[in-house]
């Protein structure tokens, strides 16, 4: 048997683990009369049809176990890590699940959010021992969970702040629904569905703190009632949707101080022509903004990764991708000066973002001003943390002379002598031979094509 994956631990009916290269998951015998009645009642086929569950095949089974080897998911992200209509896909998906299952005397006993990947555009349920035989009259085991996984940080993410949804790398197992109460406006204490499943839901976990257990096992909810909660509890997550406006990133692209026409159309034409020097499978767009490299890269790349710490913009990258149809790019929000840390039991449970990244080539296209200049990062630390995450590195260099750079530095002290064209080709040269060079015609910018050495 292989090694049990550090994040697979706290379901007894089963676990994940690596072989060879692959991954596996064992269902103990705890597990096995749920699992088998969720094949055999036909819920796994109509939810795998409809591509709601990730698919799976069978590789072993005797009486004691069964293995079975899942489709495996191309990039891992975290909750914290997706944009408002992400998250919102994610519980809706969920609810679904839950809904269906109930056709099939099914209910979903698992409702963390950590059970749902991106996969070729959309959501999608990877934990297949989320399910247990419904018993009639009993209460939704894992309202809570849904409550403090998807409706509180979405409340918070729509109704405050977006940036509210790193509250999930404090709170791993969702956040306490007391907290959300206390920080969500005033006003949500008029919306039933918000007075219902948060306000009133944290009143009575706090009421009943000690007797919790005990009340909930005497409370009696008929299926058609339970089938009416999942109902609202959609109607609510639906509604909710960021008030105020986007910020300045949205619009990167359309005000177009950096570029004129003509001299954006040559920028994509070189990036467009080192992607193919590259022949990379997987790319990562280090700053993707709304995604318009992401989408070049997509062209001839099995899979694009398109991170930028701009909640707003990796939403309109998000819902603009489902409209074009485009299932090979994953956006998420990242700030690459603080990436997502390794978090959870023993720091081994959620996995930081660079031992996620296994890139063949990485871009980082007007980015590199804002890690030394607004960050205060050395060349040469930049150039290892490239250096680490993938084979070929795309690169843009914009030197002070550029009007982008002289806004960030017109408002502090210039402590960077080094920061120039000379002093960045032979810092990258430590880590990266430099293959070719890019000039865009009417700016001072350059675009480099590196290989790691």
């Amino acid at each position: 048997m292989g090694n049990r994956l550090p994040s697979s631990f706290r379901d007894p009916g089963g676990y994940v683990f690596a072989e060879n290269g692959k991954l596996f998951r064992r269902i103990n015998k705890s597990g096995l009369e749920d699992f088998l009645f969720l094949v055999n009642s036909g819920l796994y086929d109509r939810l795998a049809a409809e591509g709601k569950i990730v698919k799976h095949k069978e590789v072993f089974s005797d009486e004691n176990h069964i293995i079975i080897e899942p489709e495996k998911i191309p990039h891992i992200t975290y909750p914290y890590e997706w944009s408002l209509s992400q998250y919102k896909d994610a519980a809706l998906l969920t609810l679904d699940v839950a809904a269906v299952a109930l056709e099939y005397d099914m209910v979903l006993k698992d409702a963390s959010a950590y059970n749902i990947q991106f996969n070729e555009g959309h959501p999608v349920l990877i934990d297949t021992l989320s399910f247990t035989r419904y018993k009639e009259g009993t209460p939704w085991i894992a309202y809570r969970q849904f409550c403090q996984h998807f409706l509180a940080p979405i409340a918070l993410m729509a109704l405050k702040d977006p940036r509210l949804s790193q509250m999930m790398r404090v709170y791993i197992d969702g956040v306490p629904l007391d907290l959300a109460s206390k920080l969500l406006p005033a006003r949500t204490k008029f919306d039933f569905g918000l007075q219902l499943h948060i306000h009133q839901h944290a009143r009575q976990q706090l009421k009943h703190a000690d007797d919790l257990g005990s009340t909930a096992k005497n409370i009696k909810i008929p299926k058609a009632s339970l089938i009416a909660i999942l109902k609202h509890l959609r109607s609510t997550i639906k509604k909710l949707d960021k008030r105020s406006g986007t910020t300045q990133w949205v619009a990167y692209y359309q005000d177009m101080h950096s570029y004129s026409e003509e001299a954006f159309s040559e920028k994509i034409n070189i990036v467009r022509q080192f992607l193919r020097q590259t022949n990379a499978r997987i790319v990562c767009d280090m700053g993707a903004n709304i995604g318009v490299f992401s989408a070049i890269a997509s062209e001839n790349a099995e899979l694009v990764v398109a991170y930028d710490v701009d909640h707003d913009a990796v939403d309109v990258h998000y819902n603009s991708l489902k409209r074009s149809g485009i299932h090979n790019v994953i956006p998420a929000v990242l700030d690459i000066a603080n990436p997502s840390p390794a978090i959870g039991w023993a720091l081994r449970e959620r996995m930081s973002t660079f031992e996620r990244g296994n890139f063949d080539c990485v871009m980082a296209l007007a980015l590199l001003h804002h890690i030394c200049i607004s960050g205060n990062v050395p060349l040469d630390m930049a150039a290892e943390t490239f250096a680490s995450l993938g084979n070929w590195l795309i690169i843009e260099f914009v030197p002070k002379s550029d009007g982008q750079v002289k806004k960030l530095l017109s408002t502090r002290e210039d402590i960077f002598p080094d920061y120039n064209e000379s002093g960045f080709e032979e810092t990258f040269s430590q880590k990266f031979e430099i293959i070719s060079k890019g000039v865009v015609t009417g700016t001072q910018r350059a675009i480099y094509l590196m290989k790691r050495k």
